[in-house]
């Protein structure tokens, strides 16, 4: 489990590609102060374990399913990629859950300042859409950040200075792949509703979704909510 606060701004060292996975080779030096071999280090967002480690960099397998689902596919020797260890239970917990796991890439649409903020729009499936809500949180290639618009085919991030400097996107540029990950939270709540999970939700919480039932408290009440 992350917190989605880049911890430090490593470099691909190496990439070795398989048929359908790659080793991926990482220098770093902050993340790497109490590794261990086995230990999950966020890569992008993407959640790897560590099967090599030296003094100043470590590697790890990126399997066939990881490579479809985020853009890691797409590095090469001298990528900039945002680093974060596991989130450690005595720490303070800075941006949101975020389980490494991505959901989808989108793509960088547009880029623009406005003062001392630099805004991203980034394109997104309907199916991760879905999640993405005004003022809610949403990951960058594993980087917490607050959305601040959503549209029909995509969303917007208000970044500060700070946050670009210490992350890849500064590097990043129109039509560039982006990994995302949505909040963890909202993903729970539609099963359970749907499964049936929670008493009275089994059919009516898939009919309200589709838009045959109104969501109103009334209909909430009384289907058991």
């Amino acid at each position: 489990m992350f917190t989605g606060i880049v911890e430090e701004l490593g470099t691909v060292k190496d990439i070795r590609r398989g048929t359908h996975s790659a080793m991926l080779c990482v220098s770093a030096t902050r993340v790497l102060e109490d590794a261990q071999v086995g230990d999950s280090i966020a890569v992008n967002g993407v959640c790897l374990t560590v099967t090599q480690l030296t003094p100043s960099q470590f590697s790890a397998d990126v399997m066939h399913e990881t490579l479809n689902r985020s853009s890691l596919g797409t590095l090469r020797a001298g990528s900039p990629v945002n680093l974060e260890r596991a989130m450690a239970a005595n720490g303070r917990f800075g941006g949101h859950i975020v389980s490494g796991h991505i959901d989808a890439t989108g793509t960088i649409q547009r880029i623009w300042s406005d003062d001392n903020a630099v805004w991203y729009t980034v394109s997104a499936p309907a199916a991760v859409l879905r999640y993405v809500v005004e003022k809610g949180s949403v990951a960058l290639d594993g980087i917490s950040l607050t959305v601040a618009q959503v549209a029909q085919n995509g969303f917007s991030v208000s970044v500060i200075p700070h946050t670009q400097q210490v992350t890849n996107l500064a590097t990043k540029q129109v039509g560039d792949r982006i990994n995302i990950e949505t909040d963890i939270i909202g993903k729970y709540v539609e099963k359970l509703l749907i499964s049936g999970a929670v008493p009275g939700a089994a059919g009516a919480a898939e009919a309200a979704a589709a838009g045959a039932v109104p969501l109103t408290f009334g209909w909430l009440a009384a289907n058991g909510f």
